[in-house]
């Protein structure tokens, strides 16, 4: 099948699982009136019309937008350290962001939405400036990306360190943010969270040419006159913006970023950026959207954490790329 294909029919599942978003939930109402409600007419109930587009809207543009970034940000990854299970926690960002809102939720007599926002942003831009501040002295990747784990292990271990000594109902408003949710996002913060994101999307996309010269090797890409230095750096930059902002609005989200990149090279059998980053970008934002339908679907009553419904999804991925890892040739 041709890439266009693939492009329209991903397209197509895309918008039948935005809608699929918006139609369902907790709350059961007509498909017809879903519509009409979209469309600029007044349901039937003034609750109606306030769940789709104060809640099921937002939440699914948030999704979609989240899916996005985290899927591009692990593509991104796995390019510039030519490793499979490369993701966006892979350097640390994520657990940074993670280590900004546990110090604000567990040590803070009162918090909001926007301290939270601030201290994610705060977390990850400190690793984020370590990190490129390795990268000017690192010059092997492999060097790179071990010395993000560690980041990541240390962020860990004052998380913990943190949640042992915060009370228990500090802990569990911790916990309960580290589930992840895309409901956290209302239609009056959508715009903020969106101009982060889609900016990040399009630098992305700038990035595709160094990406294709870096899967034949630095040197090769460095006599093709890619500037290796400048490309790592905008890299980790745009991957610190996208997950940075996914993490600090919706909490942090497993797998997306590691699994997704993957269903992408399988759907379309090549490594070429032009085409993979795209899919890849689709595809995020349609196992967002997927993931976010399920976690309602079993009881609309009481949903499923987003996380652990991600997992279920991301891990037999995980465990695919791990047992036929001979076959993923372009990371050669």
């Amino acid at each position: 099948m041709k890439p266009g294909c693939r492009y329209y029919l991903i397209i197509i599942a895309l918008l039948l699982l935005f809608a699929a978003n918006i139609a369902f939930g907790s709350v059961h109402i007509p498909i017809k009136d879903v519509f009409a409600i979209l469309f600029g007419s007044e349901g039937q109930s003034v609750s109606w019309t306030y769940i789709i587009l104060q809640t099921r809207l937002p939440q699914a543009i948030t999704a979609l937008l989240a899916g996005a970034s985290l899927a591009v940000s692990g593509l991104l990854l796995q390019t510039l350290f030519k490793n499979p299970l490369a993701g966006p926690g892979i350097l640390g960002v994520s657990d940074g962001a993670n280590l900004g809102v546990a110090f604000v939720m567990l040590y803070f007599t009162t918090t909001n939405y926007v301290a939270n926002i601030i201290a994610a942003f705060v977390g990850a831009a400190i690793v984020l400036l370590v990190l490129i501040v390795f990268a000017n002295k690192v010059r092997n990747n492999v060097m790179l990306l071990i010395i993000g784990i560690m980041i990541g292990y240390l962020a860990s271990s004052v998380i913990s360190i943190l949640n042992f000594r915060a009370s228990s109902d500090k802990v569990h408003q911790y916990v309960m943010w580290g589930m992840g949710d895309f409901s956290s996002v209302s239609l009056e913060k959508l715009p903020y969270f969106a101009a982060f994101a889609i900016f990040g999307l399009v630098v992305s996309l700038l990035l595709i040419k160094p990406l294709n010269a870096l899967l034949l090797g630095e040197r090769y890409a460095a006599n093709l006159g890619v500037n290796i230095k400048s490309t790592r750096l905008k890299i980790l930059l745009c991957t610190g913006l996208l997950t940075a902002t996914a993490t600090a609005f919706c909490g942090p989200i497993a797998f997306i970023g590691l699994a997704v990149p993957h269903i992408a090279r399988l759907l379309l059998g090549s490594s070429d950026h032009k085409h993979l980053l795209p899919l890849t970008l689709f595809c995020g934002a349609g196992i967002a959207l997927l993931c976010n339908l399920l976690t309602i679907l079993p009881d609309s009553s009481s949903p499923l954490p987003l996380n652990a419904v991600v997992s279920l999804v991301g891990a037999p991925i995980i465990i695919y790329v791990i047992m036929n890892r001979k076959n993923l040739h372009y990371f050669n």
